[in-house]
């Protein structure tokens, strides 16, 4: 069974740092790109951040960009998403997901998905 586990997530001041994690288990994702999304209380999901299974290749969505950083390290968890400089309005639930699919792919194009982790970011 494939699985993907977020970790990391919690309560933080705006202008602290959280570090995500996303674990798998039940196969290798060193060939898939992985990315980040987050869904706010009475909003849709939306995407943060992904990264390319090879070279590298990043996309952030603009409200993170310069604060946030995805890094991979395919030997062991698969993607990390460094978060500095929070604000409230980053508050929401992180999931992870994987795909064989572009760093610009919509999140119906991710064919795995973890359970997701809330941060909360307090003013």
């Amino acid at each position: 069974q494939v699985q993907l586990v977020e970790s990391g997530g919690g309560l933080v001041q705006a202008g602290g740092s959280l570090r995500l994690s996303c674990a798998a288990s039940g196969r290798t994702f060193s060939s898939y790109a992985m990315g980040w999304f987050r869904q706010a209380p009475g909003k849709e999901r939306e995407f943060v951040a992904a990264i390319s299974w090879s070279r590298g290749y990043t996309h952030y969505t603009d409200s993170v960009k310069g604060r946030f950083t995805i890094s991979r390290d395919n030997a062991k968890n698969p993607v990390y998403l460094q978060m500095n400089s929070l604000k409230p309005e980053d508050t929401a639930v992180y999931f992870c997901a994987a795909g064989r699919v572009g760093v610009r792919a919509l999140d119906y194009e991710y064919a795995y998905w973890g359970q997701g982790t809330q941060v909360t970011v307090s003013s």
